[in-house]
């Protein structure tokens, strides 16, 4: 996402200058010792999150007195702008997160490091296949990840099904069926949203494709990057969420992002569609909404539950290509996530299970941990991994441009107008940035 995202996701909010000035350093650590400093990164995600990154990279810094990673949360909506002004300056970070969709796009523009020899090669076969993909790029590694989840899931409040004359044991499970629910529990009760989804461009860009892939069976760029695909396959899809806005099922305004759980456990809606990510807020910061609430699989055009909803999103660590310290910072990013289990397994065991490892190893441990239990949901979130893709790895503009078009079409503007828009960006994307050669 990515997203966006993920994303995408809710310790401390950094200024811009703190963010600008403590990256790229290479002096020594000012507390002390003459050892190399590395600067690294983080996305702001869930409380959870942070802590976890706080005191992974605190005991990597502990456990060895030759290299000090000091670490500073970017919040997300500042991210690009932040990275992309730092690049400019030369003053980069180190190491970053990035979800995995950036990793391709990123190593093949050169703005990332390989890191396959600083890596132990039991850490990158201890790698689940689809994630080992995810980083690889002519046969190197680019970044190390740290977890996956569905980015689709239906939550559900079932005291408001109940009241509604609806089964909350028998969710929706097709596009008509949630837009039919919509509309009985906005009769039941005026007060609730029925619905709240993706709407803006950018957020229907990343958040839509599992769906893309699972409407029409292929993404809207062919396989080998060469053409736009945004054929009359789509067309269901634009004309759900035109419906979905149409009809009244979703707000004018949405109520918060995507990757936002807040309506739900303030007992604003009663669905809303979103990733795997916004189990946690909802069970730490809504203790009392959480009983009510039920999550599904998201529904699909026909109710097939073999059809893609869902990717497996999620976030790596990766080296920028301009540090002067790709060793010793990809020799930090080993330490977190690749080589023993203690630490990785500790981020799974603090966010409550609501992630998943990449890590064959830890995935089998963690499956067997009635720790587990802790997250109610956490059946229904594994399932929906089984029919996800991977997030697309082709630019941002290929999915901007699909965002965009379905964004005119909920909003209801034409259809068919959309889709050839859609197909003349992508077509024009894919001449200026060579697509087709980049595509292997």
């Amino acid at each position: 996402m990515r997203a966006a995202t993920r994303l995408t996701i809710v310790v401390g909010i950094v200024t811009a200058m703190t963010a600008i000035t403590a990256c790229g350093s290479s002096t020594p650590d000012a507390g002390g010792g003459d050892g190399i400093t590395v600067t690294f990164w983080q996305n702001k995600f869930s409380n959870e999150d942070n802590a976890w990154f706080k005191k992974a990279v605190d005991d990597y810094n502990k456990s060895q007195d030759k290299i000090t990673v000091k670490l500073t949360v970017v919040p997300g909506d500042a991210w690009d702008q932040k990275l992309k002004a730092a690049q400019a300056a030369g003053t980069a970070p180190d190491m970053y997160t990035m979800n995995y969709s950036a990793v391709p796009m990123n190593a093949r523009n050169s703005k990332l490091a390989p890191i396959t020899e600083y890596i132990d090669k039991a850490g990158w076969d201890d790698l689940d296949p689809r994630f080992l993909d995810a980083v690889t790029v002519e046969g190197k590694q680019y970044a190390y990840p740290l977890y996956y989840e569905p980015s689709a899931l239906l939550y559900y409040r079932t005291d408001l099904f109940e009241k509604a004359g609806l089964n909350p044991d028998d969710p929706p499970k097709t596009w008509d069926e949630l837009i039919a629910a919509g509309k009985k529990l906005k009769a039941a009760d005026k007060k609730i949203v029925p619905f709240e989804i993706a709407q803006n461009a950018t957020e229907l860009s990343w958040s839509t494709w599992g769906a893309q892939y699972g409407t029409a069976g292929h993404m809207p760029i062919s396989e080998d990057w060469s053409k736009p695909e945004v054929t009359d396959d789509y067309t269901p899809l634009f004309e759900f969420y035109q419906d979905l806005y149409g009809q009244g099922i979703i707000p004018k305004q949405a109520l918060a992002p995507y990757s936002d759980v807040t309506p739900l456990g303030q007992g604003k809606l009663g669905m809303m569609a979103g990733g795997s990510w916004a189990i946690g807020p909802l069970l730490a910061d809504y203790p009392k909404m959480a009983p009510n609430i039920q999550v599904a699989a998201m529904p699909t055009v026909d109710g097939d539950p073999k059809r893609t909803t869902s990717t497996l999103g999620g976030w790596t660590i990766g080296v920028d290509a301009r540090s002067k310290h790709v060793k010793e910072a990809a020799s930090a990013i080993s330490w977190m996530l690749a080589e023993g289990a203690s630490v990785p397994r500790a981020y799974f065991t603090g966010t409550k299970f609501t992630k998943l490892s990449p890590r064959t190893s830890i995935a089998e441990d963690l499956a067997q941990d009635s720790g587990r239990s802790a997250n109610p949901y956490y059946d229904v979130m594994t399932e929906a991994t089984k029919t996800a893709i991977l997030e697309p790895t082709y630019d941002w503009q290929v999915s901007l441009a699909m965002g965009t078009a379905l964004e005119k079409a909920r909003r209801g503007g034409d259809i068919d107008a959309a889709m050839k828009e859609a197909n003349a960006k992508i077509e024009k994307t894919i001449g200026d940035l060579g697509l087709a050669d980049q595509k292997h």
